[in-house]
């Protein structure tokens, strides 16, 4: 199973601190972590560790920071060929502060760290190889359609287009959106299952054949043209929810690529966006988890 993933890389520095201070005050750093991150580099390790052949496309600078994102892709498993070191550009960077459960994010990310079009068609082979090509959506919509394009396999598009809508959704076999991007994307107030249901309904008609929607602290709804399924959200204590949409979304490309029905695919993902939670930052390990929904199952 082939994978690939087109989206961010960055350096995620993730603080803990009992409570956000005011202008002028300051508090204590409970936790320190600094670490790969990006949505792009999460998803495709979270498919790497739950069985993938992963690929990546994305950029970095050619600072010490990009080299050491590199090199830690490539320890964890993650194929690194089509990830662009870009000359006199400095390595996106993600501030992470979680108190309480909630997080704040500050982003540093400029702009020649975005996917190109010309990097995707560097990237050709590496895209029209994979089983399946997740095309994450903070990426400039003309790079993500032209990585659309150039994808034979399943195409899963995660977040909500910034442009060139209808012809994403359209090419689309996928669509995972959280409910601020699924509000985006349909005009719907998504405030219950219910609701997610309606919505999916009417992206379904647009172009995908499944869609994930997250119902905030209650659920991820999944329909397709057969049914539709309601998955609560795992019990385990939410510490910062950064990872959580990035695990969620490699369990469901790898559970759907494998020949999982949709319902059973969403059950996996939620699973895997559980154990993202539970911790600081986006980096989750998400080995074994594919195993024990199998053996549970």
């Amino acid at each position: 199973m082939r994978i690939a993933v087109v989206g961010q890389i960055a350096r995620d520095l993730v603080l803990v601190v009992p409570e956000v201070p005011g202008p002028g005050a300051r508090a204590g750093v409970l936790e320190r972590r600094e670490m790969l991150g990006g949505k792009g580099a999460n998803i495709a390790r979270g498919t790497r560790q739950l069985g993938a052949t992963a690929a990546l496309v994305g950029v970095v600078g050619d600072d010490r920071e990009g080299r050491l994102l590199v090199e830690r892709l490539d320890a964890d498993g993650v194929a690194t060929s089509a990830v662009v070191c870009r000359a006199g550009v400095r390595t996106a960077l993600m501030v992470d502060l979680v108190c309480d459960g909630a997080y704040r994010y500050l982003e540093d990310v400029p702009e020649p760290t975005l996917v190109t079009v010309d990097d995707v068609r560097a990237a050709a082979s590496t895209l029209a190889g994979a089983d399946a090509v997740v095309v994450q959506l903070q990426q400039p919509a003309e790079a993500a359609l032209a990585a659309v394009r150039a994808a034979t396999g399943l195409v899963v598009l995660d977040g909500a287009p910034a442009g060139r809508e209808a012809e994403l959704l359209a090419a689309a076999d996928v669509v995972r959106a959280d409910h601020h991007e699924a509000e985006l994307v349909t005009g719907r107030s998504i405030t219950g299952a219910d609701a997610a249901v309606r919505a999916g309904r009417e992206l379904l008609a647009r172009g995908p054949s499944v869609v994930a929607l997250e119902v905030p602290g209650e659920a991820n709804v999944l329909t397709w043209a057969e049914g539709s399924v309601v998955v609560p959200l795992t019990e385990e204590e939410v510490v910062d929810t950064t990872g959580g949409g990035d695990a969620f979304v490699a369990a469901l490309t790898v559970a759907l690529v494998r020949g999982d029905d949709p319902a059973d695919a969403g059950r996996l993902a939620t699973a895997a966006a559980g154990r993202a939670v539970g911790h600081p930052g986006g980096r989750t390990d998400l080995t074994g988890l594919a195993l024990a929904a199998r053996q549970l199952g």
